[in-house]
Order: C-alpha cells, then sequence, then structure tokens
C-alpha cells in the first residue's frame, strides 16, 4: 500500500520570522519518496508558506484520511495566541498579534490524526519558539496524540536580528538522501548529533527534544526540585480508550506515570471496521458507546461529547456529508448548552468542521434545513476564518433558487 509524504514549512514574512523554514524543502525533495515514507511508493504533498490556515488544513485532512502509513514533516516557529494561550504554528501573514485568525492551531494536527490506525504515523518536527512560546512549553511539552510517533525538537529564539536555520530538518534530510532510512529512533538520535556540531551553542537554552519512549529534555531551567517529567511512548496498539484517562500524576522524586486504558478497546474495533469499509457497523458501534456513556454520565458530559464526535467524523469516513454535519452541530450546540464559550477551541472545530461538510450536501432540500440551522449557530460561533457567515447566507441565497 503506498505512503503519504506531507513537507510542512511555513514562517512569517518580515521582521517576525524566526526561521527560515522553506530553505529545508529542496533538501526533503530531493530525497526519494520510498525513503521519506518507508514504503515501496509515496504520495508528496508539499505546502511552501502557506497563507491561510484552512490551506494546511484541508491538506492536513486529505492526507490524514488516506490509506497506508503516513509520514508528516513540520518546520517553522510556534507562537501563543493572547487569548486562549494555545501554540499554534505560524503562517506567511501571522503577526504577534493576529496569531489567533492566521496561524494553524497546533492542536487541530492532535485533531486529525486521532482516529488514523494505531503505529500507521510518524511527525518529525524542527520548531523555533518565539519568547513567550518558549516560556509555556517548559512545562507543557507539545503532542500529537497516544497513536502518532513524534521525533524532533523546539527550539529557542534566536539572537535577536537572526533568523535560525532549520539545522535538525535539515540534518534529517541529509541523512535521508543516502537512500537509506535507519530505524527512526536512530535517525533522529544521528539527526540530533549533527545538529549540535553544527549550531552554535547558545548559552543556558538547550532544544526541547522529543522521541517515543525517550526523556523529554533540554528545559531552558529545570523543573520544579524533586520532579522529573518523562513522556510515555505509545502503547501496543496505542488506541485512545473510551473515557479519557487522567493525567499523569507527579510525585516527587519519581517519573511522571500515565495511568493505564481499560482493557477493551472500542476504538481499535471501529478502526478495523472502517478500514475494512463496514461503515454501517462503526457507526453503531460508536452509537452503543455514546447510549451507555449519557446514561452512565449526562448529557454534556465529556464521555458524550467524544462519542458524538466520533460519530460525526464516523459519517465523513462513510461519505454521508449530511449525517456528519448533522453530528456537528449537534456537538457544538452541546457544547454550548454545558457553558462552553462560542470562541473555545472545541466548539470553533465543531462548527467549522459543520461548515465544510455542509458545502459536500447535493442535496438542496437539505442543505437549505441546515444551511438554515449552521446559519444560526455563525452568529454565537463566527470562528476564525473571516466572512464564514457571509458564506452561509451567500450560498443560502444560491439554494433558494433551486428545485
Amino acid at each position: 500500500m503506498p505512503g503519504t509524504v506531507l513537507l510542512l514549512a511555513a514562517s512569517p514574512v518580515g521582521k517576525g520570522c524566526l526561521v527560515d523554514a522553506a530553505s529545508v524543502l529542496p533538501v526533503l525533495a530531493a530525497v526519494a519518496p520510498s525513503v521519506l515514507s518507508g514504503t515501496d511508493t509515496a504520495n508528496v504533498v508539499e505546502l511552501a508558506d502557506p497563507l491561510e490556515p484552512q490551506a494546511v488544513l484541508t491538506r492536513l485532512r486529505a492526507a490524514a484520511t488516506a490509506p497506508g502509513p503516513l509520514t508528516m514533516f513540520v518546520t517553522g516557529q510556534l507562537q501563543l495566541d493572547r487569548r486562549q494561550r494555545l501554540p499554534h504554528l505560524a503562517l506567511a501573514r501571522t503577526t504577534p498579534s493576529t496569531v489567533r485568525y492566521t496561524a494553524f492551531p497546533w492542536h487541530w494536527v492532535t485533531e486529525e490524526l486521532r482516529l488514523r490506525p494505531p503505529g500507521s504515523t510518524t511527525v518529525f518536527i524542527d520548531l523555533h519558539a518565539d519568547a513567550d512560546t518558549w516560556t509555556f512549553l517548559a512545562g507543557r511539552p507539545l503532542t500529537v496524540g497516544p497513536a502518532t510517533a513524534l521525533y524532533g525538537r523546539v527550539a529557542p529564539p534566536p539572537p535577536r536580528r537572526t533568523v535560525a536555520q532549520p539545522a535538525y530538518m535539515r540534518a534529517v534530510a541529509t541523512l535521508l538522501r543516502s537512500g537509506h532510512r535507519p530505524p527512526l529512533l536512530q535517525l533522529h538520535q544521528q539527526a540530533l548529533t549533527r545538529t549540535s556540531g553544527e549550531e552554535t551553542a547558545r548559552p543556558g537554552a538547550a532544544d526541547l527534544v522529543f522521541a517515543p519512549g525517550q526523556s523529554w529534555a533540554g528545559q531552558p531551567w529545570p523543573p520544579a526540585p524533586g520532579f522529573t517529567t518523562v513522556t510515555s511512548p505509545p502503547r501496543t496498539p496505542p488506541s485512545p480508550p473510551a473515557v479519557p484517562p487522567a493525567p499523569p500524576v507527579a510525585i516527587p522524586g519519581q517519573a511522571v506515570q500515565q495511568v493505564s486504558p481499560p482493557p477493551s478497546d472500542p476504538h481499535g474495533e471501529i478502526t478495523a471496521a472502517v478500514r475494512d469499509g463496514r461503515h454501517d457497523e462503526a457507526l453503531a458501534l460508536a452509537g452503543r458507546r455514546e447510549r451507555e456513556a449519557l446514561r452512565a454520565y449526562g448529557l454534556g458530559s465529556e464521555q458524550v461529547l467524544h462519542w458524538m464526535e466520533v460519530r460525526a467524523d464516523l459519517a465523513m469516513f462513510a461519505g454521508d456529508p449530511e449525517r456528519s454535519c448533522r453530528g456537528w452541530l449537534a456537538l457544538a450546540g452541546t457544547r454550548l448548552d454545558a457553558g462552553q464559550a462560542p470562541d473555545a477551541p472545541e466548539v470553533e472545530s465543531a462548527v467549522d468542521r459543520a461548515h465544510h461538510q455542509w458545502g459536500r450536501i447535493d442535496d438542496p432540500a437539505r442543505a437549505r434545513e441546515l444551511g438554515a440551522e449552521l446559519a444560526r449557530l455563525r452568529l454565537r460561533v463566527p470562528g476564525r476564518r473571516e466572512g464564514a457567515l457571509d458564506h452561509v447566507r451567500q450560498q443560502l441565497r444560491q439554494l433558494q433558487t433551486q428545485p
């Protein structure tokens, strides 16, 4: 089965640029697709300095839903939005004051990859952070979900009036250009060795290093005395449990331990059903889990919201945009009724996904019905993309002329 490779390099234009992200793309593009992906053949998608978050989301979603292994190489810089303090990948038009609207939210990566089969996804990152984001990440390392292997580093901001080079990603690409793809942990370690030899040391600011099964290393200052922080390796199979596990508990003098998932693996069953084309069965399994969660925890609980989200995604995989749109609209409404803010990332994401699926509905009558509901919801949740409500209204006007 062919693999998919997504090459994404992004950084702002002008004085806000911390790293020359796109400079690594020619080196990566010179690597044979089969070596990049570790498969006999592969489709390679390249995004160089994209302008719009939605364009990145569209490409990422297409890559995430493609069959076969997925390998992502992401180079760029991280910034926090000022309102919610969430990390974003800065794009070409991003400035410190427009992060929320012009950058790509990092948690969207996790959302798009979460339903992929365990062990089928690898992400390499070489990211630089501005000073504010660097401080934020000192205690909150990036994640891409439990079923995805993450390798790479996040580097601190370079000296003023200096644009850094993506040395780690360049080292990865150079190693792969030999035509040999070593085990990924070995590749990661070799790239780090080359990077440490090529870069000038920055006093008091080591990189944050990510690799499955290894310690999260390189904090610019140590965590609280007596505490050790580690990242847990992916489980086999590393499918998320039906009820999200409790957060890690730090114990003085001991490593952070993750709570083990329950023995049942409904997500594994659902993933297998989708992979085999048994979409009705997958939807039925998710629906049963949602009803069980509703009886146990009540409407508006995170358990119920989780399964509503899964069902909406499964409808999309089944090629049923109407059902998927209805699911995302219901999820957004439930979150709002539960007291979540209209600009909460989960609410905005649900409305954006409903909007996306609505645009794929062929039946004019169904599209008019759901479009009216989407327009009412857009009044409360305008989202990050300017003009979303106007787009719905314009499309509704056109639908009025269709039988």
